[in-house]
């Protein structure tokens, strides 16, 4: 699908992740690396393997540091399409991750999620926060629906929006 074309497939729904989501899980994580997996000169085997380490410790990242966090896979009709992770904490909703299988990607589905978290925000009043690696393609996305930096680190960027700020488009 062309980028901003509304979604046609079916309802967008979540569900919590469940444990045989964790091939899934990792098709997801997997392809949210192809461009940097393409510019070294490894071995399937050895991307492979390093991918599958990558998962494992961005898996324990999360459950240590966003022990609350609500981890959902995404859903277009049926078909499982992506993960969108969020904590809720008591002064800020936090999306810990967002990743969409790549033919999923620029047809409106994580818009829909996003506008759905900073509706969320809006309601109870909290900003809503995300870090983002500064080369990251969505960075202009975030920054179209109100996030501004806050926080400028050597590889991420953490983002804010605040619950004045405009309705996303």
């Amino acid at each position: 699908m062309r980028p901003g074309k509304p979604v046609e497939k079916g309802p967008i729904t979540l569900r919590p992740v469940e444990e045989e989501d964790r091939e899934l899980l990792y098709q997801i994580f997997a392809s949210t690396r192809v461009a940097e997996m393409e510019t070294l000169a490894w071995s399937g085997e050895a991307t492979e393997a390093f991918l599958r380490m990558q998962f494992d410790a961005q898996i324990r990242h999360y459950r240590q540091q966003y022990q609350q966090a609500e981890m959902s896979i995404v859903s277009l009709g049926p078909a499982p399409v992506g993960r969108l992770y969020v904590e809720r904490r008591a002064d800020e909703i936090r999306v810990v991750d967002i990743a969409l299988l790549p033919d999923h990607r620029g047809d409106g589905i994580g818009g829909e999620l996003m506008r759905r978290v900073l509706a969320e925000g809006r309601a109870t009043g909290k900003p809503v926060r995300i870090q983002v690696e500064r080369n990251n393609r969505a960075l202009s996305f975030y920054r179209r629906l109100g996030f501004r930096v806050i926080q400028d680190g050597e590889v991420y960027l953490l983002m804010e929006w605040l619950p004045d700020c405009p309705a996303p488009p």
